[in-house]
């Protein structure tokens, strides 16, 4: 009986390894990696660049404000943020930072006093929503008169002009001249107490006839705001004797309304500040009544309507 033969040896095969790696798909996608860094900048250059659309492209000047800017303000008051703000004609509406950097550019503008939103809205719509400061005095200093808000805060002075003058209330008695550029307050609490007293007063200054809020001669710019006395000066040159700023909770010291309304019963009941035989020094300080004393001439002259002649600066 013959010996079987043993199994012939099989022939080597490819290495498993090779054999993958040569494959057409692998090879493809091996040269595409090794060009991917002189090829990717072009690809990307052949992609749509969105942020340069119409559609996500606003110009500054089209940015709408709520509300909308007032009177007051100059008229090309985006074109001063936008200034100072050094940003650019054209914003891309697709810029993550912009509603970041456009609050920041209208906070520092002097005119507002709060950036309350930005929205950036699709399709090229963004919207500012603003707290502007309000002009509510005068103060004047031996080169002129600078407007300020209710705060005190400087407000820019080349934004007024003559016209202003018949519009404001003036506070007088002011020694100090402001510490810093507009934007910034005035840096003396008797500009703070009369800036409280003419924003309380609004547009009743002049049906009331009044001509100034007066801060006296020997006040202080560090005494306390609530410890200011502040006066007030009518058109006829009598002198009213306010107190503390409204709001004030000083013991015994009668409420802002109960002084405005002790004004308006000696109007009804007079017809002016200066009738019968006036000015007088008028006290409207006191609980139980008002008391009035004539002024000598010297001291009506002092009391004076104010000069308002003189440009603002």
């Amino acid at each position: 009986m013959s010996k079987p033969n043993p199994a012939a040896p099989e022939a080597p095969a490819a290495p498993a390894l090779t054999q993958r790696i040569f494959r057409p798909r692998v090879l493809i996608a091996a040269a595409a990696i090794a060009l991917l860094p002189v090829l990717g900048p072009w690809i990307i250059d052949q992609l749509p660049k969105l942020h340069e659309r119409a559609e996500y492209q606003l110009p500054f000047r089209q940015i709408q404000l709520e509300p909308p800017v007032p009177a007051a303000l100059p008229a090309d008051f985006l074109e001063q943020v936008r200034h100072r703000g050094q940003l650019p004609e054209e914003l891309s509406l697709l810029d993550d930072t912009l509603p970041s950097r456009l609050a920041t550019a209208f906070a520092a503008h002097p005119w507002v006093a709060e950036v309350v939103s930005v929205r950036n809205v699709y399709p090229a719509l963004v919207t500012v929503e603003l707290k502007y400061r309000r002009p509510v005095a005068l103060v004047q200093v031996p080169d002129g008169f600078y407007a300020i808000d209710e705060q005190s805060v400087l407000l820019p002075p080349n934004d007024f002009d003559e016209e202003d003058l018949q519009r404001y209330i003036v506070v007088t008695g002011i020694a100090t001249r402001p510490r810093g550029a507009a934007g910034r307050a005035w840096g003396d609490n008797g500009v703070v107490a009369a800036a409280q007293l003419a924003y309380f007063i609004g547009l009743r200054w002049k049906p009331l006839g009044l001509a100034s809020i007066t801060l006296p001669q020997h006040a202080s710019p560090e005494t306390p705001i609530d410890d200011q006395l502040l006066e007030l000066t009518t058109t006829g040159a009598s002198r009213i004797l306010w107190g503390r700023v409204p709001g004030t909770r000083h013991p015994g010291e009668l409420t802002a309304e109960q002084k405005l309304g002790r004004l308006e019963k000696y109007l009804a009941e007079f017809g002016g500040f200066d009738r019968p035989q006036g000015p007088y020094e008028i006290d409207i300080r006191h609980w139980q009544e008002i008391s009035r004393k004539p002024l000598s001439s010297d001291e009506a002259f002092r009391h004076t309507a104010t000069n308002r002649t003189t440009s603002p600066q």
